[in-house]
């Protein structure tokens, strides 16, 4: 009851307006009945029901005051509590007496559920057993019948098969009865009445019978008189019949004239008969009678082998109707979208729109026309295979050949990508056709008509894939794209090569370069592109990517604005190189696309591999380090200026550009060639040589730089004046001029040289760089500091002098094994700085493996000593004594 009750006060609780009380009560001596009907209601709430027992009690209550009484007065009375006890203990009575009838309810229908449980599970039983016993007994018939253990089953199947043998060769007596009947009618007649009435009253399949039954007339005809059948008459409805043997050539003409009359009868009535079975046919397509075409297609099949009817069906196809003035239409793409077509640098804008048009109606064209032709045609693969090839070799073709034809007219480039586009929305036309299903909707359809789907798409493209036709368009088209994009730049280098002018500059050598010269070359290259019967868009193009012409300003009369090679144009860009891979790899791509098969994507990809190499990285990448090796080379002989090392900047693009090509290689092309391990390897072979040749040409522009700095450094300490170590006793010498003029001049020489190598090297190039200038620096400092005499003051510039270059090589971050060259210098300029008695306590601690110098012997030493002004004194000689 506790539950009951929480329960109902939470729904009164919620309820929005109190219930209103459900009580079937009578107040007898002020006490509420009520039965289980009370409690049984949906909207019994247990706190209306206590509140309806309290005020069952309230009047007895209420009358213990007078009835004019305030409620002040009456709130003083005492509460008098009995008449709700007796009114709750009465309700208490009856809940256990209605709880004592509920439960011996509750007992009564369990009893009742267990004996209705107990009686289900019998019946339950019972039917299982009865089950059982059918399911035995079909199984004993089905034995019997299969004869097991008894030959009634197989005397029933030989009685059936009998009877259905017998049935045939009823229907075979009658239908040669109806033959005989009909020959013997044309033949001595001449009509075919009962022939006719089959016709007119069997409908289609009266039809299908009629057709059988005319050319059994026929074939008959012709072996009764073969003399008839001669050259093509022995052609008739698409079937060729055999002479037979025996004629008799003096038959009487007579003879011969009614079988000839007999046979024109025949073939007029097959004739006529096909006909109307066309007509019939194509009246039931317009109406949509798919059972009436079915009927017409199967008696076809007699006449030709139904290609009739099947030419019927797909010529006068209203696709076909409303399309057959789509070839003598001119293509609607505009000028701005047949520009970006040709442009290689920009996303090319896919296909053109009345092909893509045209395909997307053949999609829904097949589809619907599929539905019809699997319920119109009982051969419908045959069928299906036709109408595609009408699809395909006729609209999609002429329409593919228009725009093909027009994409050539405007560039190389263009006409790739309209037939990488084209194909690659044609592909997709065909798997979706084969994910459709067709005739075998909605499943996939089946291995004929995905073959046929196939082969009509190769066909398509064939023309276009011949050979290496292909390739060779790819090769020319980007032949041409990286000569216009390098063309200032080879004429450039080829006016250096030429001119060969000893320079100071590494960019200068065209410093004498006449713009007749750069006129004629291109008006040289206008030419070659006019011979070649180059497009005038295509022509537009390229002389745009070789800077000829600027779009962005107006054309001169002949096409070409005036350019000019500029020292810019002889440098190596990271723009043109990825500009150039951009081409390559859309080259590539394109080709995996279009490609039939991959058998031959390692033989495109080595040829693709070998134009790669030969333009970006023998015209351009070798070209412009054989130019840096020159100008090094020039520095190196030419000793008596500064070198200029600027060139040196450029080799980081070098560098970046052999990097990309690398990466490129590998990573695109060398895995397309995996295939076949002979052109693989053939390819790596390439690639090794080519890097090789590539690091070469760099270490050599490196070592001559090298050569070519060492040799003005040197140039530099020559210069070195005796009185900078040595100065007169009245020089008035500041601090901060102790520091020598070669030593300044040197160490910003080299520090501007090592800025450049840092900014164009980097990792164990620029380590390796850096080592081998400061060996050599400390290789001519050391003979340099063998070769002056310093006096006491001197000293301190020689002091000054190393530290400003060990403080130089600090600032490279050589390797630690250079470290004790460093000390080795700092110790030199402490053999000029210290007094004899220091020196002689230093020297004795040089040398051995734990002393000040380790690896330096004290002998070494000496040639400095010597170069001390005050070598001659007694302490200086003790030192030079213990050397």
């Amino acid at each position: 009851m506790a539950n009951s009750s929480d329960s109902a006060s939470l729904v009164s609780h919620q309820s929005a307006v109190p219930l209103t009380r459900q009580t079937t009560s009578q107040t007898v001596r002020g006490a509420q009945v009520f039965s289980l009907d009370t409690f049984s209601s949906k909207d019994f709430i247990v706190k209306d029901f206590v509140e309806a027992l309290s005020d069952s009690a309230a009047p007895a209550r209420r009358s213990l005051g007078p009835p004019g009484a305030s409620a002040n007065a009456q709130s003083g009375q005492a509460f008098d509590p009995k008449p709700l006890i007796r009114t709750f203990e009465h309700a208490l009575t009856r809940l256990k007496t209605l709880s004592e009838d509920l439960e011996e309810r509750e007992n009564e229908l369990s009893g009742s559920v267990r004996r209705a449980e107990g009686q289900h599970n019998s019946n339950i039983k019972s039917r299982e057993r009865e089950l059982q016993r059918t399911i035995e007994s079909f199984h004993q018939l089905e034995r019997k019948l299969d004869g097991d253990g008894d030959i009634g089953g197989n005397a029933a199947v030989r009685i059936g098969e009998r009877l259905e043998e017998l049935d045939k060769q009823r229907q075979r007596a009658q239908d040669a009865k109806f033959v005989l009947q009909c020959w013997i009618e044309v033949s001595e007649r001449g009509d075919l009445s009962s022939l006719e009435d089959v016709r007119r009253m069997g409908a289609g399949e009266g039809k299908v019978r009629c057709a059988h039954i005319a050319r059994q007339l026929l074939k008959i005809s012709q072996r009764l008189d073969p003399d008839l059948d001669s050259g093509d008459a022995g052609h008739t409805n698409g079937v060729r019949f055999t002479e037979t043997n025996g004629a008799d050539d003096s038959e009487p003409s007579g003879r011969s004239t009614n079988a000839q009359k007999t046979r024109e009868i025949i073939e007029k009535f097959l004739e006529m008969l096909e006909k109307d079975l066309l007509r019939s046919f194509d009246d039931f397509y317009r109406r949509q009678n798919f059972d009436g075409m079915l009927e017409c297609a199967v008696a076809l099949r007699d006449f030709g082998e139904g290609n009739s009817v099947i030419s019927l069906f797909v010529n006068q196809h209203q696709f076909f109707i409303d399309r057959s003035q789509l070839v003598t239409e001119e293509l609607a793409t505009d000028n701005e979208t047949w520009d970006r077509l040709a442009d290689p640098d920009v996303e090319p804008p896919g296909i053109e729109p009345g092909l893509q048009s045209l395909i997307d109606e053949v999609k829904v064209v097949v589809q619907e026309e599929s539905f019809i032709i699997k319920r119109a045609f009982p051969y419908y693969d045959e069928v299906l295979a036709r109408f595609l090839q009408r699809v395909f070799q006729q609209s999609i073709q002429q329409r593919l050949e228009m725009v093909l034809n027009k994409a050539d007219s405007i560039s190389s480039l263009a006409f790739l990508r309209s037939l990488q586009a084209s194909k690659s929305y044609i592909s997709a036309l065909v798997e979706d056709l084969k994910a459709h299903g067709l005739t075998e909707h909605p499943e996939p359809v089946n291995s004929v008509t995905a073959a046929v789907l196939d082969q009509q798409l190769d066909e398509l493209f064939v023309p276009y894939f011949t050979g290496s036709s292909y390739l060779e368009r790819e090769k020319h088209n980007l032949g041409e794209l990286f000569e216009g994009l390098l063309f200032k730049f080879t004429l450039y280098h080829s006016r250096r090569r030429k001119l060969n002018v000893q320079s100071s500059t590494y960019l200068g050598a065209l410093s004498a370069r006449s713009k007749g010269l750069i006129s004629n070359a291109r008006e040289a290259y206008s030419e070659r592109l006019d011979a070649g019967e180059t497009p005038t868009s295509q022509k537009n193009i390229m002389l745009r990517i070789a800077g000829l012409r600027d779009d962005s300003k107006q054309a001169s009369p002949t096409g070409n604005a005036e350019a000019d090679v500029t020292d810019e144009d002889g440098q190596l860009s990271l723009p043109n190189t990825k500009r150039m891979l951009k081409w390559l790899a859309e080259a590539v791509g394109r080709g995996l696309e279009l490609a039939s098969s991959g058998n031959d994507t390692p033989k495109e990809v080595r040829e693709l591999l070998h134009l790669l190499i030969a333009n970006m990285g023998e015209v351009y990448l070798e070209t412009a380090l054989d130019a840096a090796n020159e100008t090094a080379y020039a520095a190196e002989q030419n000793s008596k200026t500064e070198p200029d090392t600027t060139y040196i900047t450029d080799l980081r693009t070098a560098v970046s550009i052999l990097h990309l090509m690398l990466t490129t290689i590998k990573m695109l092309l060398l895995p397309l060639a995996a295939t076949n391990l002979t052109i693989r390897r053939d390819l790596e072979k390439r690639t090794s040589a080519f890097t090789d040749r590539m690091e070469s040409k760099i270490d050599s522009v490196l070592q001559r730089t090298i050569d070519s700095s060492l040799a003005w450094t040197a140039r530099l300490l020559n210069g070195q004046k005796k009185t900078d170590y040595r100065p007169r006793d009245d020089a008035n010498l500041q601090l901060d001029q102790l520091q020598t003029p070669t030593c300044r001049d040197i160490s910003t020489f080299l520090h501007r040289l090592h800025s450049r190598a840092a900014a164009a090297l980097s990792g164990k190039v620029l380590e390796s760089f850096s080592l081998e200038l400061a060996i050599g620096l400390r290789g001519l400092l050391l003979n340099h500091f063998k070769a002056f005499t310093v006096s006491q003051t001197g000293a301190l510039a020689v002091s000054k002098d190393i530290a400003k270059y060990c403080e130089l090589l600090r600032g490279w971050e050589l390797q630690a094994s250079f470290k004790p060259s460093l000390d080795v210098l700092e110790e030199i300029a402490n053999i000029f700085v210290i007094g004899p008695e220091a020196l002689r306590d230093r020297m004795r601690n040089v040398g051995g493996a734990a002393g000040l110098l380790p690896g330096v012997e004290r002998a070494d030493l000496r040639g400095y000593v010597l170069k001390r002004e005050d070598s001659g004194s007694v302490g200086v000689q003790a030192v030079l004594n213990n050397l």
